[in-house]
């Protein structure tokens, strides 16, 4: 018979992982990656153990903190999409109550992660969570949602740069861009697929506005501009054959991407939408590292 000690401990360990589900821990690969290229290329290299985790740390911190604020205000269209009806708030799993406490850990967490890099952090953080916010609630009055998130993850290269270097330079803006307009790109993508109830409930984004056909079109433009701003970021920062030869790489699965999904099929978007751009975002990080670090 088990004790009431060990009881505690599984259930406890249960809930991590159902948060863990809730947040997505993994689409972490989307961000992180940036927020490197923006800490190395400040330093010049490696930046330094104590300014590296506690980037670390404040990213993980502030994108489950968007995530839980998204899945909260969600709730009460995720309880009729057929394909969000397994989300830890829909089954019950977690309580709202729980999710409200998750968002102000995380925030502090992330407050006092930007609060020990420098004063500039400090004071940038509360509106970062206020902008991380907002996008949940974008797509109620805006088919312009996807560029919303885009500049959300885009604050990834700013932060990763001010957090060793306090200012604002063109490279890190440059790179800002380029993220920017490759979410807004890979989520029209994502978004195809709930056209249908996005319409029934009113919401907005690209396809429930204009059809999947125009938002496969936009979407492949966005990312077109994406590969240039990530073209001009390198060419900024005066990097060299490493991270163009990655830049080379990251455009061919941009290209794949978009080769793998049409107007009538959709059935590989958790592939482009996933695997791609988890690939993506750690070759152009890996690039950005691997030469700072040469």
């Amino acid at each position: 018979m088990s004790s009431p000690q060990v009881d505690r401990s599984v259930s406890l360990g249960r809930q991590l992982r159902v948060m863990a589900r809730m947040v997505k821990v993994e689409h972490s690969v989307f961000a992180l990656p940036f927020a490197y290229i923006g800490i190395f290329l400040a330093a010049g290299g490696w930046p330094g153990a104590r300014p590296f985790w506690l980037l670390t740390l404040a990213m993980v911190a502030v994108r489950s903190f968007a995530m839980v604020v998204n899945r909260l205000v969600d709730l009460p269209f995720d309880r009729h999409n057929p394909r969000t009806m397994d989300r830890p708030l829909v089954t019950g799993e977690i309580r709202p109550w729980g999710a409200v406490a998750a968002i102000v850990v995380c925030a502090v967490v992330f407050w006092g992660a930007a609060s020990a890099l420098n004063p500039l952090c400090k004071a940038l953080a509360p509106w970062a969570l206020v902008w991380a916010a907002g996008y949940s609630l974008a797509k109620r009055f805006t088919w312009l949602t996807h560029f919303w998130l885009g500049s959300v993850l885009a604050l990834a290269p700013l932060a990763g740069w001010i957090a060793f270097d306090p200012a604002f330079v063109p490279t890190a803006g440059l790179f800002f861009w380029g993220v920017l307009f490759w979410v807004a790109g890979f989520d029209i993508l994502y978004s195809c697929q709930d056209v249908a109830i996005d319409r029934f409930m009113g919401l907005h984004s690209v396809p429930a506005r204009f059809g999947v056909g125009p938002a496969l079109l936009l979407a492949c433009f966005a990312h077109i501009v994406a590969s240039l701003f990530f073209l001009m970021a390198g060419w900024s920062a005066g990097l060299g054959p490493v991270y163009f030869g990655a830049w080379a790489v990251v455009t061919l699965l941009l290209i794949g991407e978009h080769l793998l999904l049409a107007e009538d099929d959709l059935s590989r978007i958790n592939v482009a939408f996933f695997t791609f751009n988890g690939v993506i975002a750690i070759v152009l990080g890996l690039g950005v590292v691997v030469e700072t670090l040469l």
